[in-house]
């Protein structure tokens, strides 16, 4: 008995599995806090984020999809952004406007930029707000404010071209809040909220 009773005890020491309590259960993962800049940049970092359907907003940059700007049409099938190193690769599949019309289902040709510089500054401790600026080859800069969603899989940005947009900081309110912002001097009623999946 007693030397059945020593090989127990010898096996649970040896093996760890199977005897007692099991303490050893998988931890759960930790929410990543998005508290500033580098928190930000970090957590997106190597991943894709993907704007398509629902989630295209009628006024992108301020501009309505339905407007022909000619190579500054707003009108899109879909944008994908690829963070590395701290910058922004967008690839942008515009879609084709047709009697004032966005129809995002016949794609244009895809074009694709990787930003300079994004600043991210005045950060909600939850990242829910902060204001950002991408600036991209050729001079182009886009301005405004974005946030993370509470499950932390959808990333809002509400941007306007530079210069362009009064009222478009977290400073100003909620990302979404059309109310404060003014664009080239008019009140702004339109949405430009572009929504993007985090994966």
């Amino acid at each position: 008995m007693k030397k059945k009773l020593l090989s127990a005890v010898m096996v649970c020491a040896l093996g760890f599995v199977g005897c007692g309590d099991d303490d050893d259960k998988d931890p759960t993962p930790q929410t990543p806090t998005l508290n500033s800049s580098a928190n930000i940049l970090a957590f997106l970092e190597g991943k894709t984020l993907l704007m398509e359907g629902a989630n295209i907003p009628s006024h992108p940059n301020g501009f309505s999809e339905d407007v022909d700007y000619g190579a500054s049409s707003q009108c899109y099938q879909s944008v994908t952004m690829s963070v590395a190193g701290g910058n922004f690769k967008v690839d942008s599949i515009p879609g084709t406007i047709t009697n004032n019309v966005c129809d995002h289902d016949a794609p244009k040709n895809p074009l694709s930029f990787t930003s300079n510089t994004v600043l991210i500054e005045n950060v909600a401790a939850d990242g829910s707000c902060f204001d950002v600026t991408f600036s991209f080859p050729g001079g182009l800069v886009q301005e405004g404010r974005g946030g993370f969603a509470a499950d932390q899989k959808t990333l809002k940005l509400e941007l306007f071209f530079k210069n362009q947009g009064t009222g478009i900081r977290c400073a100003n309110g909620a990302v979404g809040t059309s109310s404060s912002v003014t664009l080239n001097g008019q009140p702004f009623t339109g949405n430009a909220v572009q929504t993007y999946v985090i994966r």
